[in-house]
């Protein structure tokens, strides 16, 4: 037993040097304080976290929130039909469903998102059929937007919600299903009583990467909401890269990180106590 301990000594040092290290260094920084030139004076301050409460940037991170929130449940709705059919379909479907699905990541990220722009401009591919076909009559604006920024993360990010959520369907024991139809439930409460409750796994998998994903992207904005939209990412990228004001960029990261902790946690345990109430009505 002591020596399969060692076999995670490798992960421990990885974790460790990669993850915690440098976190440990953001929050140390998160508390210090900025000369007029950029530079880091090792001072401690709360300045970085007192600007954190400006009005500016607290109404971009809420706007960062309701963004990532509305990119999962979108990506949550579509993606679950769609896992749900491909793990009760032929392996011969199945197949074919995930290579369709993994072929975006065959492509660099930055080329796919910017496709789009040659979708949605103004003298995109998008805009020319609509007035070719007569259904409008000047170009609409698509691009720079927030539609657009919505649309971009949720085509960029629907296979981190299938994949998860095809490995929990697939998994789910088919026998509950014929033993509840037999009994006269209907195929909705089978769904929702049976195999909602037990994919709940890849449910909260997809959720946390689509969310922590989309909560620090900054590419998808920059390129598909311009100046016009912005996420707390881009302003933690200006900070470090542009403004050379590293405490403040460090307790935007530091504040980014504990929010999507919080929200992930109670998520999780919405979760479960929705599992344990359909438990409970399962049994009376």
């Amino acid at each position: 037993m002591n020596k399969s301990k060692w076999f995670f000594t490798p992960v421990l040092l990885w974790l460790g040097l990669f993850l915690i290290v440098p976190m440990l260094i953001v929050v140390v920084m998160s508390f210090m304080e900025r000369d007029t030139l950029g530079n880091v004076v090792y001072n401690f301050s709360w300045d970085g976290y007192k600007t954190f409460w400006d009005s500016l940037y607290l109404g971009i991170y809420w706007d960062t929130i309701v963004l990532s929130i509305t990119t999962t449940v979108i990506c949550l709705v579509v993606s679950y039909p769609l896992a749900y059919y491909l793990a009760n379909s032929s392996p011969r479907v199945q197949n074919w469903g995930l290579i369709l699905i993994t072929i975006p990541f065959w492509i660099n990220f930055l080329i796919r998102t910017y496709a789009w722009v040659l979708l949605l401009r103004t003298q995109g591919v998008v805009n020319s059929l609509l007035i070719h076909f007569g259904w409008i009559d000047e170009p609409l604006q698509m691009l720079y937007t927030k539609g657009a920024v919505l649309l971009g993360m949720v085509y960029n990010f629907i296979p981190f919600m299938v994949l998860p959520l095809y490995v929990a369907i697939e998994q789910i024991d088919r026998r509950l299903l014929d033993a509840a139809s037999d009994l006269g439930a209907s195929r909705w409460k089978a769904f929702w009583h049976i195999a909602l409750p037990q994919s709940k796994t890849g449910i909260m998998t997809g959720s946390v990467l689509v969310f922590v994903s989309t909560a620090g992207m900054f590419v998808v904005t920059d390129i598909l909401g311009g100046s016009k939209s912005s996420m707390i990412s881009n302003i933690i990228q200006s900070q470090f890269l542009g403004a050379r004001n590293w405490p403040f960029g460090s307790a935007l990261s530091v504040i980014f990180v504990l929010t999507s902790l919080v929200l992930i946690v109670l998520f999780s345990r919405v979760m479960k106590s929705r599992s344990d109430r359909t438990k409970e009505e399962g049994n009376i």
